[in-house]
C-alpha cells in the first residue's frame, strides 16, 4: 500500500446480450465485505472475461459480434475506469479471432493481450496502444488434435492463457487435448513461438492454472474429471514436470460435476478451486518445500455454478461468482488456516462469469 489513497473496486463479467448490463463494477466496503453497485455497461454480447490494469486504471473485456460474413467471431474492449466515480468509459472496441472467444489476458508489461477460443481452437495475441486501446492482431495460433472424451475432447478446446511470473512463457491449457501448451513471447517479432507441452493423464480436461509466489510449483484445474494436478516449473528452460494430481471432491460425492477457477493464495499457504455441480470451493494446504496439496475444507458457494472466483488482494476475502443463481457471494479468509466463512452478503446480476478484485488508486 501506498501514500495515496486507495479504493477497492470489483469488477464483474457475465452472459449478456447486447442490450443488457454486461460488465459491472461495485465498490467492495473491507469492514462489512459488501459489495455496491457504481456502474453497469451494455452493449457488448457476453462480455464474460475480464483483465484490469491496475497501474495504468485501465479494463479489458472479451465479447461476441458478428463479422461482414454473419460469422460469430471475438471482439475485444477498452475502457479507462475512473477509480473516485468507480465508472468505465469505453476507449475502443475490435474484432479478434475468427471463433468466440472465452478468456483475456495481459502480460505483465502490459505490451499485450491474448485472447482465447475454446470454440475456435485457437490464441491470439494482440498489441496494446501507448493510449492503452486494443491494437492490432499480432499472432494467431490454431491447436490440433484431440483426447479421450467423446464429447469434450473431440477437438482442441483451449480455455485461458497464462503468462509465467518473467513474463517470458505464456502458458495454455486446451481442455480438449488434456495437455498444457507452452508459448515463448517473442518481443522482437510479437509473436508466439511454440516452446514445449506437457500432456496430463486423458480425461483430465485441463481449464485454468495459477502460479505459486515462489515460481516453483504450477496448479492447474482440470474441468473434466474434478482434479487439480500440480507441477514443479523450471523458470530458466519454462519447463513443467508433473507432481501429482488429487480429487477437488469429497470421496462420497458421486453426482455430475466440473470444475472452473483456481487460485493460490498470495502468501502461498493455499490453493483454492472451485465445483460446479457440487458448488463448492475446495481448500487445500501447500507444502512450500514439495508443493503437495493436503484438504483444509469444501465450503458450500451459497449458490449454483461457481464459475470464477477470486481473493482480494490482502487477502482477506473471497468473491465467488455463481452464475446460475445469479449472485456473487462474500466469504471470510481465516489466513491462518486457510479456512473461509461466509459472511452472509451476496449481490444480485444476472449470470456472472468472471469478478476481478482490484485497489485502485483515487
Amino acid at each position: 500500500m501506498t501514500n495515496e489513497q486507495q479504493r477497492l473496486l470489483v469488477f464483474a463479467g457475465s452472459y449478456a446480450e447486447a442490450e443488457e448490463n454486461g460488465v459491472y463494477v461495485y465498490a467492495f466496503d473491507e469492514q462489512s465485505g459488501t459489495l455496491t453497485l457504481t456502474d453497469a455497461v451494455a452493449d457488448f454480447k457476453n462480455p464474460t472475461f475480464l483483465n484490469v490494469d491496475a497501474d495504468r486504471k485501465l479494463l479489458y473485456t472479451i465479447s461476441e459480434t458478428v463479422n461482414q460474413s454473419g460469422i460469430k467471431v471475438g471482439e475485444a474492449a477498452a475502457f479507462a475506469i475512473d477509480t473516485k466515480e468507480g465508472s468505465l468509459r469505453l476507449i475502443n472496441r475490435k474484432e479478434t479471432v475468427a471463433s468466440t472467444t472465452c478468456h483475456i489476458q495481459r502480460d505483465a508489461n502490459s505490451r499485450y493481450l491474448t485472447v482465447t477460443s475454446y470454440h475456435g481452437g485457437m490464441i491470439g495475441l494482440f498489441g496494446i496502444t501507448e493510449e492503452g486501446a486494443i491494437g492490432q492482431e499480432l499472432d494467431v495460433k490454431q491447436h490440433v488434435g484431440s483426447s479421450q472424451h467423446p464429447e469434450r475432447q473431440d477437438r482442441p478446446h483451449p480455455h485461458s492463457s497464462f503468462y509465467s511470473p518473467d513474463g517470458r512463457y505464456l502458458f495454455v491449457s486446451d481442455l480438449g487435448l488434456d495437455r498444457i501448451v507452452t508459448y515463448r513471447l517473442d518481443e522482437a517479432d510479437h509473436k508466439l513461438i511454440h516452446h514445449a507441452e506437457i500432456s496430463l493423464h486423458p480425461g483430465a480436461g485441463p481449464r485454468h492454472l495459477s502460479f505459486h509466489p515462489n515460481g516453483k510449483f504450477v496448479y492447474v484445474i482440470n474441468e473434466v474429471d474434478s482434479t487439480i494436478t500440480s507441477f514443479t516449473y523450471d523458470q530458466e528452460t519454462g519447463q513443467l514436470t508433473t507432481l501429482a494430481t488429487v480429487s477437488t471432491l469429497p470421496a462420497d460425492f458421486k453426482d455430475e460435476n466440473s470444475c472452473a477457477e483456481i487460485t493460490v493464495s498470495s502468501d502461498g499457504k493455499y490453493v483454492y478451486g472451485s465445483n460446479r455441480g457440487h458448488d463448492s470451493i475446495v481448500v487445500f494446504a501447500i507444502d512450500e518445500r514439495t508443493g503437495a496439496l493436503s484438504l483444509v475444507q469444501h465450503i458450500s458457494v451459497e449458490g449454483g455454478h461457481p464459475r470464477h472466483f477470486a481473493l482480494t488482494p490482502n487477502g482477506n476475502y473471497l468473491l465467488a461468482a455463481n452464475r446460475d443463481t445469479n449472485n456473487i457471494v462474500t466469504f471470510k479468509v481465516n489466513k491462518s488456516s486457510g479456512q473461509l466463512a461466509f459472511t452472509g452478503n451476496s449481490v444480485s446480476l444476472s449470470k456472472p462469469v468472471c469478478v476481478i478484485p482490484v485497489y485502485l488508486t483515487m
